[in-house]
């Protein structure tokens, strides 16, 4: 009886020190990373209950045979359910993918590895989307779709005459244009205009969930 409850014991430590580790990680992420730039809390809480749900799932329910195709299988099952009729944009599919798979590291790695890889992997997570989101040079653009009438600016030679009029008309940083369709009978053409939104900007000076 006494050996039962030592397992017993050991085996919830063992799943709260684990919870704990995920926990952090994906609140570092989601918080610290995610959040100051894109500012959707409707994928906040998207990305933090997919998190959750896949570490209860693959750490109760998990066994030898079944662990990466099934926490695999989870993700697919969830993506179907979820996103049949909302187009999710590309950086949040990966945010979303980022949360599924530290549920699935931190329930799933074996104790066989140690602490210090598991943590290690988790850190390695953490730094690479901070770095591609803060350091690099992959900047995130917002985009909008415009029907523009000023069919003579759009030759390159009058590329700056456009962005300027497209800002004033706007009000938008726009950086670039994209030519989608001219239309000569309507004179008219159909821009996708890029611009950098101003959450972005603000991202490094650590704005609040509820700025």
């Amino acid at each position: 009886m006494q050996g039962l409850t030592g397992a017993a014991t050991s085996s919830l430590a063992a799943f709260i020190f684990r919870f704990l580790i995920n926990f952090a990680i994906i609140y570092v992420v989601i918080r610290y990373i995610y959040y100051p730039i894109y500012r959707n809390k409707d994928f906040v809480f998207t990305f933090f209950l997919f998190n959750l749900v896949n570490f209860l799932i693959c750490y109760l329910l998990s066994s030898a045979v079944l662990k990466i195709g099934f926490a695999f299988g989870l993700f697919a099952i969830f993506t179907m359910l979820r996103f049949q009729t909302v187009r999710i944009p590309v950086r949040e599919m990966a945010y979303l993918f980022i949360s599924v798979t530290i549920g699935i590291i931190n329930a799933l790695a074996s104790v066989d590895i140690g602490l210090p890889q598991l943590i290690f992997a988790n850190l390695i997570i953490v730094f690479c989307t901070y770095f591609l989101e803060f350091k690099s040079k992959l900047s995130h653009e917002n985009f909008k779709q415009v029907t523009y009438e000023k069919i003579e600016l759009i030759k390159p030679e009058r590329k700056d005459e456009l962005l300027e009029d497209l800002r004033l008309r706007t009000g938008l940083p726009i950086r670039r244009v994209e030519i989608i369709s001219i239309d000569f009978l309507r004179d008219t053409a159909y821009l996708n205009v890029f611009y950098q939104s101003a959450d972005n900007e603000a991202a490094s000076r650590g704005i609040g969930w509820d700025d």
